[in-house]
């Protein structure tokens, strides 16, 4: 029938969809069962069809359709398959999809037809087509077999024979699309080489960039906690300026306010006598009055010239202490200079110094690895040949030192034991108690303490840190998180920093002094509880 539209009959008139849940009113009409209960769905007291407007006097019954559910899902699915217009098996009833088309009879076939079409005859099948005219020759009205190499273009048999192609290369069409698969499979080929390639390129750049990204990240805790050491100095620094300024007010103030509490106190007696005097003066009776001022005469007049004289003195000579001592004050602002000294060096300065352990300077119950890295406590004496440079304690040194720059090392430490890691003279007295790091004006520690009898260890504050120079130690707040730590040396800043390295670098302590010889490296490793000893290996640094 010319001029139906399947799609239009199979739509709701309200939601102009194909139907979903067809439903029909009592008028023969229609709708989608949404459409029709949203619709209806306000109570009223007459319903009509939304299409014909039949009027209702209740509310109507919906049957279900199912034909009707049938045909608009087949109608569906074929506009999914083949677009808005579709193509359709010429042989079915319904509209039922076609998967190929017939080049010969220029007929469109569902899969049932396909296998029964001209099984004795073998014709050219093509997937579906909405026209076949562009397979046929515009001038003979044939089936383009062959394939023009000279103009590159699809020709019939009679454009060969008594055309203008007679003259021209031509093959059949089956071998110019072979030759074109070939031509295709090469550049398949090529382009598979190509983007295999370009993968690799790509991955070497996406490792390139991650590792950028690395890089870029691991200076960030490092700045961070360089930037809250400053900013700590700073509130440190300025604490103490404003507590010597308090201080010095306070000094300064006392005579002054020790003199306004008496002062004051004289105005109130005085106050107090004239009105007594105002009083008595206003009083008529004369022996009253007389006897009054004999009796009292000295109590109106009990602060003497002497005293009054040496008050204004005291006056006179406070007018004169104005101005703060500003001395205490511009020595505290002179640390302020070191402060800046940092700033200017810079944690991007700093350079990994990789340090080996010297043995001929360990003691006898410190045992060092092959590699130098490793310091660990012994129970039994290494029987090590007597050296000036060996220590009478459990320490060894570095074989480098430190004399100018900027480095930092880094060390991994067991869970048991004691241990102090930091930096010494080399010229210490090695057969002194004091020769322990930290223990005199020649050595600077970080010390940890694992047991509570490990004095100086606070028993209440351990497994803790303390820092240690000329035997004086300070305990740290900071819990014990992790077993690696970084020294950091700023030789000419006068600065010895100590870090946690857990999960983010965390600052336990710096320590300022003026170096004026090598600094080595110092290990030293025991334990009070004679149990598993303490050790301490230096690990290979890394930028953070």
């Amino acid at each position: 029938m010319e001029g139906f539209d399947l799609r239009a009959a199979l739509s709701c008139s309200i939601c102009m969809e194909i139907y979903k849940e067809p439903m029909t009113l009592p008028c023969g009409h229609n709708f989608c069962q949404d459409c029709i209960t949203k619709a209806f769905d306000s109570p009223r007291e007459e319903y009509e069809c939304p299409e014909c407007r039949k009027p209702f006097q209740r509310k109507p019954k919906f049957i279900r359709n199912p034909t009707l559910k049938s045909i608009a899902t087949v109608c569906s699915y074929s506009q999914q398959e083949q677009g808005a217009v579709g193509i359709f098996c010429t042989y079915c009833d319904l509209p039922v999809p076609a998967r190929l088309s017939c080049l010969q009879c220029e007929l469109s076939m569902c899969d049932n037809h396909m296998r029964r079409h001209n099984q004795k005859v073998k014709h050219t099948l093509l997937p579906a087509a909405m026209s076949l005219d562009d397979r046929r020759c515009s001038t003979h009205n044939k089936t383009l077999d062959y394939f023009c190499k000279t103009d590159s273009t699809c020709i019939c048999p009679s454009c060969f024979i008594v055309g203008d192609h007679g003259t021209h290369l031509v093959e059949p069409l089956e071998d110019a699309l072979e030759r074109k698969k070939e031509k295709l499979r090469n550049i398949q080929k090529e382009l598979t080489l190509r983007r295999k390639d370009t993968e690799e390129r790509l991955q070497t750049l996406q490792m390139s960039r991650a590792e950028i990204q690395k890089k870029a990240l691991q200076p960030v805790e490092t700045v961070i906690t360089f930037f809250t050491d400053i900013r700590k100095d700073l509130e440190d620094l300025e604490k103490n300026i404003l507590h010597e300024i308090k201080k010095q007010e306070t000094e300064h103030s006392l005579p002054v306010t020790k003199l306004i509490q008496t002062m004051e106190i004289n105005k109130e007696q005085l106050s107090r006598k004239t009105c007594y005097i105002q009083d008595l003066h206003n009083m008529d009776d004369p022996l009253y009055v007389l006897k009054e001022q004999e009796s009292n005469r000295d109590d109106f007049c009990d602060i003497k010239d002497g005293e009054e004289l040496g008050r204004e003195e005291e006056i006179k000579d406070l007018h004169g202490v104005r101005d703060l001592d500003v001395g205490p004050i511009s020595e505290k602002l002179k640390t302020l200079s070191d402060i800046i000294t940092g700033i200017r060096n810079g944690v991007y300065f700093e350079e990994p110094i990789d340090l080996s352990l010297n043995l001929d300077t360990a003691g006898q119950n410190v045992s060092v690895d092959e590699g130098g890295k490793t310091a660990s406590w012994s129970l039994t004496a290494q029987n090590y040949p007597e050296t000036p440079e060996r220590f009478h304690c459990n320490q060894v040194l570095s074989h480098e030192s430190v004399s100018s720059g900027q480095y930092y090392w880094e060390v991994e430490t067991s869970d048991t034991g004691d241990w102090r890691i930091g930096v010494c003279y080399p010229g210490v007295d090695k057969r002194e108690h004091s020769s322990i790091v930290g223990g005199s004006k020649k050595s600077w520690c970080l010390h940890r303490c694992n047991s509570p009898i490990s004095l100086p260890c606070d028993s209440n504050k351990y497994p803790g840190y303390l820092v240690i120079h000329d035997d004086a130690y300070t305990h740290l707040p900071h819990a014990v998180s992790c077993n690696r730590l970084r020294v950091s040396l700023d030789y000419e800043g006068g600065r010895l920093s100590f870090y946690e390295l857990c999960d983010h670098m965390r600052h336990l302590y710096t320590f300022r002094a003026t170096f004026s010889e090598p600094l080595h490296a110092a290990i030293y490793v025991w334990d009070k509880l004679h149990g598993k000893g303490s050790w301490v290996r230096i690990t290979g640094a890394e930028r953070r």
